[in-house]
């Protein structure tokens, strides 16, 4: 909802602000005060098109700004959001600037945006009915989704089924088509991978093996270095086997302690080195014991080394195509074999893929061909309807079609027995058409009705609409054109009761329209005998009167138009008191 909009330096406006709010809002003037920009001004700030030639002659440059309240979970916040625009305690702020030169700025929650951004949020937020504007209203998504909505529960509930199980066939068939389309490249992998897990499963590998051979490898092949290494430190250590009386190092070790001996009783020092020495014997005496031992145990066995190196080999094989060590190569034959068991269920799975596709279709088929019952029946509700408001509204032949008819397609849905398109709303094109007379036949909205006649008929289509629009804020111009009397009464009537859920805001120029209105505006203008300039103030409840006094006899002062324009407004309060 429009909280209030400012206008400054467009067309003949200067400055202006029109505090807004809920319910039904009229904006009048005398001819030539600036009306008309207030629709340019929130068509700026909804995204239209710029025109320098609208930028006030003694400005730089015209600037709209609008603070707009939404929900902050709704549509338009989310794409705000979305553009980076942040809410002011659950405001809007919109602002549009045209410079002199022709330059158009726009600004969203306090950030620079694209004018375009301003234009997809006004889809969300506004449905402006004037003699150019009217094709914006009943778009055909819209048409289907406002029909959806007056139809209710016949149609919304079928339509959630109906949308739930068209998004899963589409995964299914996405699916599908992957699976089928991909056959060769699987059965290319699986083989693959087949002769992978052969060659491994022939060589057997076990966890760390490759390790252990190259360890066992490099102890065979220098069996006889790695004796005589042994034996030769075990003769340094004890001289046993030398045959040669020359010192070792056990003996030295020995001599070395039994020197102390007689002397360390005598200073606790040199009795800590004396046992030094003789734990140094001990570990001597068990390092010559065991290079004994592994000299011993050192096998020269040429078939076993040759059985490992070819092994090892064997293992190298592995190891170049499938890991960089066997615990890899083991690594992807297990990954491999959960692969491959994927590719050989995949028959299975087309299978079942296949099988849920045709009962999704079959589902599908009978929701449709309801959901098609339901809206036809909807239209023929809503043609009536529509017709009675165009009746009240001094169209009294004029009537309203909604055909609804099913999009035909050889490879598509079939309903009741006939292939048709299918999509994600079902299978139904929605239209509304128009017949002024009894002796015309309906066509599109754009050629059938005059534009006097179309600001009617939207409205007329508004308040049977009213509730099931999502947009918030309507705004009418020229609506009244071409009526007067009852029928503008019965606008004026209308207009009220289409604000009951959302906010209207029109331009008019008939008192009976105006005095229908919870708030009223005045475009007011004032010349200093070069420029004139306008502005916007809020009547009262006097100012209302002598507005509509001015609207009913043209003149200020009449005590006919007065009375005729109290009379105005309490016929109007009683109507709308019954409304509610």
């Amino acid at each position: 909802m429009f909280e209030e909009i400012r206008i400054r330096g467009l067309g003949v406006i200067d400055d202006a602000e029109l505090e807004l709010g809920p319910g039904f809002t009229a904006v009048t003037g005398e001819t030539g005060a600036g009306k008309t920009m207030v629709l340019t001004g929130l068509g700026l700030l909804m995204g239209g098109r710029a025109d320098a030639g609208a930028v006030r002659a003694d400005a730089e440059r015209a600037v709209v700004e609008g603070r707009v309240r939404v929900d902050p979970t709704g549509a338009a916040a989310l794409r705000a959001h979305e553009a980076g625009a942040e809410l002011d305690d659950g405001d809007l702020l919109l602002s549009r600037s045209v410079s002199a030169e022709g330059r158009s700025r726009a600004h969203l929650g306090g950030r620079s945006v694209p004018v375009g951004v301003l234009a997809e949020l006004s889809a969300d937020l506004v449905a402006v009915h004037g003699q150019s504007d009217q094709q914006r209203l009943l778009r055909p998504a819209r048409q289907r989704d406002a029909l959806d909505r007056f139809a209710g529960d016949a149609v919304v509930k079928p339509l959630a089924e109906y949308a739930e199980r068209y998004a899963r066939l589409r995964t299914v068939e996405a699916e599908l088509e992957d699976v089928t389309t991909r056959s060769r490249e699987r059965a290319q992998e699986a083989d693959l991978l087949r002769l992978g897990l052969s060659e491994i499963e022939q060589v057997e590998p076990q966890p760390g093996e490759d390790m252990a051979l190259a360890a066992e490898d490099a102890r065979l092949a220098h069996a006889d270095a790695l004796r005589d290494a042994a034996a030769a430190a075990h003769g340094c250590l004890t001289a046993d086997d030398t045959g040669v009386d020359v010192a070792d190092a056990l003996g030295l070790v020995a001599a070395a302690r039994r020197s102390l001996e007689p002397q360390h009783d005598h200073d606790p020092a040199l009795a800590a080195l004396a046992g030094r020495l003789a734990e140094a014997s001990y570990l001597l005496a068990d390092v010559a014991a065991d290079l004994a031992s592994y000299a011993a145990d050192v096998d020269t066995d040429p078939s076993r080394l040759a059985a490992v190196q070819e092994r090892r080999a064997a293992l190298g094989v592995l190891i170049r195509k499938y890991g960089e060590n066997v615990d890899e190569v083991l690594a992807w034959a297990d990954r491999a074999s959960r692969r491959l068991l994927e590719l050989d269920s995949a028959d299975d799975r087309v299978a079942a893929l296949r099988d849920e596709r045709d009962g999704l279709r079959g589902e599908l088929g009978e929701l449709a061909s309801r959901l098609s019952r339901e809206r036809a029946a909807a239209a023929q509700r809503f043609g009536e309807a529509v017709a009675a408001e165009l009746s009240a509204l001094a169209m009294h032949q004029a009537r309203v079609v909604v055909e609804v008819t099913q999009r035909a397609d050889a490879a598509g849905l079939m309903v009741e027995g006939t292939a048709l398109a299918f999509g994600p709303t079902g299978v139904d094109d929605i239209q509304v058409l128009f017949a002024a007379h009894r002796g015309a036949a309906p066509r599109t909205l754009e050629r059938g009705a005059s534009g006097g006649e179309l600001s009617r008929l939207m409205l007329a289509i508004e308040v049977v609409f009213a509730g099931a629009d999502p947009v918030p804020t309507f705004v009418f111009d020229e609506v009244d054109a071409g009526v007067g009397g009852m029928a503008a009464v019965e606008v004026g009537r209308r207009l009220a009761r289409l604000a009951r859920s959302a906010q209207v805001l029109v331009v008019t120029h008939l008192p009976q329209v105006a005095a229908f209105a919870d708030r009223h505006l005045q475009v007011v203008k004032s010349e200093d005998g070069r420029i004139t300039r306008s502005g916007v103030v809020t009547l009262d409840d006097e100012g209302r009167v002598q507005e509509l006094s001015r609207m009913l006899a043209g003149l200020e002062g009449s005590a006919t138009a007065r009375a005729h324009a109290e009379e105005l407004l309490a016929t109007a309060a009683s109507s709308k008191a019954a409304i509610r």
